[in-house]
């Protein structure tokens, strides 16, 4: 009779992927994107996914979705929207100067974090959600 061998199960020992990704960018920041098709280009960021790693910026990376109505009154056809590009290509704009700057946080006397802009050391405002 064969002894028994048990087999080592399939799980990775390595680091996990984080659920939600430390993004420098916030919902209503102005930013620029330094690589890809669209470099160059700036805009208002209109959403943030922290699990995708990505951001939706106005007026950047547009694309032609093909709508079907759903309703006899609603209109189909083909409508243009921007798409998410990796949170990696764009850069927050530096209030001071205007130019893409790296991100430092630093703690408030309060507690609060709070956003400094590497290049020029102003503090980045956090736009109010409406």
């Amino acid at each position: 009779m064969k002894p028994l061998v048990f087999k080592k199960s399939r799980r990775s020992t390595g680091p996990r992927e984080p659920e939600r990704h430390k993004l420098h960018i916030a919902k209503g920041d102005t930013v620029r994107v330094i690589s890809g098709e669209h470099r160059g280009k700036e805009g208002k960021v209109l959403r943030v996914h922290p699990k995708e790693f990505r951001v939706v910026v106005e007026g950047v990376n547009i694309v032609k979705k093909h709508k079907r109505a759903t309703t006899p009154n609603e209109e189909s056809g083909i409508i243009e929207l921007p798409a998410p590009l990796a949170a990696s290509k764009v850069m927050l704009l530096d209030p001071k100067s205007g130019e893409p700057t790296r991100v430092r946080r630093r703690l408030d006397k309060d507690g609060t974090a709070e956003r400094i802009a590497v290049k020029s050391g102003q503090p980045i405002p956090r736009v109010k959600a409406k």
